[in-house]
């Protein structure tokens, strides 16, 4: 992802044209695929939460998506329900909120296969910029400069600053601005075959596992 200095349009998204079509078809082959392996395990996982905990199998949140528009994102519940309906704390280690079996969702990744179907819908890409909460993402917009230029494209399942380790809690502004460099460094250097990569190290790669919660 390291290509020669370019600049993010401030006016527009790079995915406009053909790169658009391109990533389009990779969303909707590769989702569609993927929706079709994980339905019997995304089952299970509903089952087990519903027998495990007490609340919905899914926790909603409002986060912005493609040009700072919001959207209502979701996931297998990990959390008490008390505690994560309306909360944006970001969860930390050994965070008391997280269920056990919540906990094993977050650490394989397991809690983000419903977003699959935000994918196919065309809200979400399978790789992007990760979204925030809406609250998170006015705190750090007036701390960290660039960072609203990761609303140029749609957000992402997993993306570049995930498997680089730049996952989880951004407990400090450091971090959150370590997160967005990676993420203006993946719409720079955009690739199919880039995308492709980093698909692969979601999957297989144990350093993408890193800050997990």
């Amino acid at each position: 992802m390291r290509g020669k200095p370019q600049l993010v349009s401030i006016f527009e998204s790079p995915f406009l044209g053909v790169n658009g079509w391109i990533k389009r078809v990779e969303d909707v082959v590769l989702g569609s695929d993927i929706l079709i392996v994980i339905a019997i395990p995304m089952l299970l996982i509903a089952v087990t939460i519903m027998l495990t905990s007490k609340g919905s199998v899914l926790f909603r949140q409002r986060r912005y998506c493609l040009f700072g528009k919001q959207f209502e994102i979701f996931k297998f519940r990990t959390m008490t329900t008390s505690d994560e309906d309306d909360c944006v704390q970001q969860a930390c280690k050994n965070d008391p909120r997280i269920t056990k079996f919540g906990a094993f969702l977050r650490r394989t990744s397991l809690d983000k296969l419903p977003r699959f179907f935000l994918v196919i819908t065309g809200v979400m890409s399978i790789v992007g910029p990760r979204p925030h909460a809406v609250a998170h993402n006015e705190q750090y917009r007036a701390l960290i400069q660039g960072f609203m230029l990761r609303h140029k494209v749609k957000p992402g399942i997993t993306g570049w600053a995930q498997v680089n380790g730049w996952r989880g809690e951004t407990g400090t502004v450091e971090k959150m601005r370590k997160r967005v460099e990676f993420d203006l460094s993946y719409i720079r250097n955009w690739t199919f075959f880039s995308d492709l990569k980093i698909i692969l190290m979601t999957v297989f790669a144990a350093d993408t596992r890193k800050n997990a919660r």
